[in-house]
């Protein structure tokens, strides 16, 4: 019985991870006027359930270091012990995502490992230098790093697309197809893809469908965001479960791709409040720099997910959007949310800790 509600609260961490994390890949296409919520959610889904099912194999590494290995002397066995650490990531997100706060997923399940570890093992089960170089050193340098290289990307990126924003992508039909005498001559006629002033292709009898360049860009960095957290995170909400697929004789794959249902499943259901924290109530921002916050967003945590590392992509894609404020103005930024953000950031570990620790009290003799 607790390898199967075990196995239920790793998929519920995934649905709130969704939920809470969907919108780190899509609030600037929302918060610049690239789109609207439900398109800018399905769109990020849609990615989300690509990464996460890639992360099967490109991300294992983030398996062991989410399931207690190396930062515990001795792991608890049976699966009270991760039960615990779940319930204490599951509890606290699913109370940010209601509030409309983003707060990192890595962040809770590593308090929740602390917490229970310290009920389980005491001060001494902690391997403390381990803690520090592969948990919270990537997790504190991650948005620093985020935050430093907007100042540096954004220039880039406005100096090669400033001149491009006017332009757009169109599909058209040629004119002579387009005036042809029967919808079926006119369905089977060739398309051609265009690249031309935006405002001559609107004009165009012919245009099927266009977009402007910048925004086709920023599209394209949105789902790559939205993939790359998909793939770091789903290997951190596997990890929870890693001990109850084997006693439920389910492989590996099938598992990632519960919990990469699960995730796309919490992102199309419950992904607006926290999009629309982001997306609204931090700085406005324009296409541009939405586009160079997701390229910086996806470049690292794709980098990270690589190299094992536990990085935040809430951290990240936060720091970068209130970069965004900070390169053009001070005075944008909605500091009262910064500072409620900063606030779940901060009492996530020991919020997420305390409850792990308190429901393995109360699950260690069950087992």
């Amino acid at each position: 019985m607790l390898f199967l509600i075990l196995f239920a609260a790793m998929l519920a961490v995934g649905f709130f991870n969704g939920a809470n994390d969907v919108s780190k890949a899509v609030a600037t296409l929302v918060g610049s006027g690239v789109t609207r919520f439900r398109t800018a959610i399905i769109w990020g889904s849609l990615w989300t359930f690509a990464g996460a099912s890639c992360a099967a194999l490109a991300a294992q590494g983030l398996v062991a270091a989410f399931s207690g290995r190396g930062l515990l002397a001795v792991t608890p066995e049976g699966p009270g012990f991760i039960l615990s650490v779940a319930i204490g990531a599951l509890v606290w997100i699913g109370i940010a995502t209601t509030t409309g706060l983003p707060v990192s997923t890595t962040h809770a399940i590593t308090g929740g490992l602390v917490g229970a570890g310290l009920v389980a093992s005491g001060l001494g089960g902690i391997q403390w230098s381990f803690l520090i170089a592969k948990f919270a050193l990537p997790l504190a340098a991650s948005p620093l790093l985020s935050l430093a290289l907007i100042f540096a990307v954004f220039p880039l990126v406005n100096a090669a697309l400033r001149r491009w924003q006017g332009y757009c992508v169109c599909v058209q039909q040629p004119a002579m197809a387009a005036a042809g005498s029967g919808t079926l001559a006119a369905l089977s006629a060739p398309r051609d893809i265009v690249i031309d002033d935006a405002a001559s292709c609107a004009r165009q009898p012919v245009t099927i469908a266009g977009v402007t360049v910048v925004d086709g860009l920023h599209w394209l960095s949105s789902g790559a965001t939205a993939f790359a957290r998909g793939l770091n995170d789903a290997p951190k909400v596997i990890a929870l479960g890693v001990i109850s697929s084997a006693a439920l004789n389910l492989s590996p794959g099938t598992a990632f791709l519960l919990v990469a249902l699960a995730m796309t499943a919490g992102s199309l259901i419950r992904g607006f409040k926290v999009t629309e924290t982001l997306a609204q109530k931090v700085t406005p921002m324009e296409p541009l720099e939405g586009l160079s916050a997701n390229l910086v967003t996806s470049v690292l945590v794709i980098f990270a997910s690589r190299l094992a590392l536990p990085v935040s992509t809430t951290h990240v894609s936060s720091a970068a959007i209130v970069g965004l404020g900070l390169r053009r103005d001070a005075r944008q930024v909605r500091w009262a949310t910064v500072r409620d953000m900063a606030l779940a950031w901060i009492v996530t570990l020991p919020v997420a800790g305390a409850i792990a620790a308190v429901s393995y009290l109360a699950l260690r003799n069950l087992q």
